[in-house]
């Protein structure tokens, strides 16, 4: 871990200042372009999620270099009220929300890892990577 920030989530304009940090992040570790649109997507529905289900948060943005590559790792954090079930939460067009139900599975989709830690009453973790090519 080379770099880290963490925004914190508790106003809708949260989520902005997330997506545009984590966009910043990846154009100046030479992330593509449409690598840094998929980051700052993935970021800004991470943040969403906690601002509608969790109220408050934290997004973390961390610069990774493993193996001799450099990557991003971005954490949800919240300790709301979990994810009762995650299988289910992860299916295209699923929503408690009335969303279209592609926030979790079309971040999963724009990241090169994906991972949920998340108890009923006790908070949910994401962890994403994306790696630069």
């Amino acid at each position: 871990m080379v770099n880290s920030i963490t925004i914190e989530i508790s106003e809708e304009g949260d989520i902005v200042v997330a997506r545009q940090k984590g966009r910043s992040i990846a154009k100046n570790l030479g992330f593509s372009v449409v690598d840094q649109c998929r980051i700052a997507t993935g970021i800004s529905e991470l943040a969403r999620n906690i601002f509608l289900y969790a109220s408050t948060g934290l997004i973390m943005i961390l610069t990774l270099i493993e193996n001799n590559r450099m990557g991003l790792e971005i954490i949800a954090k919240d300790m709301g009220p979990g994810i009762p079930d995650i299988k289910l939460a992860m299916l295209d067009g699923y929503s408690t929300s009335n969303g279209l139900g592609m926030g979790l599975p079309g971040t999963k989709r724009l990241m090169d890892e994906f991972e949920i830690i998340s108890e009923t009453g006790a908070g949910t973790e994401i962890i994403v990577r994306k790696w630069l090519n």
